[in-house]
């Protein structure tokens, strides 16, 4: 299984943007779909998890009220759907599957399958 995002993009703070990862196998068996964001010269971060039980969602403080995570097991693909951009979103965003569960939904480690990361460049 490969994961794909959709490109990214070059927006205006307040703006908006739509990120899509689209698998190449089915992601109803993954326990978990996520994003991460890693900003020049800073440390990758968790931007946020929805969980296949349940349908649970856990968002980065940063990020809760503007962005949505969503997932959509009939065209294999999670969005990430982020409002009100700041300057300081600019990153390479990347989207991940936890075949399993195991350890903690906000660490990189948790996961096993990695997509290849987006550029989100946000304006002021």
């Amino acid at each position: 299984v490969q994961l794909q995002a959709s490109r990214g993009g070059l927006v205006q703070a307040g703006g908006s943007l739509r990120l899509a990862c689209t698998s190449s196998g089915r992601i109803s068996g993954m326990c978990a779909m996520s994003w991460f964001r890693q900003a020049p010269g800073k440390e990758r971060e968790f931007v946020a998890f929805h969980r296949r039980s349940g349908g649970g969602t856990y968002y980065t403080d940063s990020v809760k009220g503007r962005f949505t995570i969503s997932r959509d097991n009939a065209q294999n693909s999670v969005y990430l759907e982020m409002n009100t951009l700041r300057p300081d979103d600019t990153a390479v965003y990347y989207c991940t599957a936890a075949r399993f569960h195991i350890g903690d939904l906000k660490l990189w480690s948790s996961y096993h399958i990695w997509g290849q990361g987006t550029l989100v460049t946000v304006s002021s």
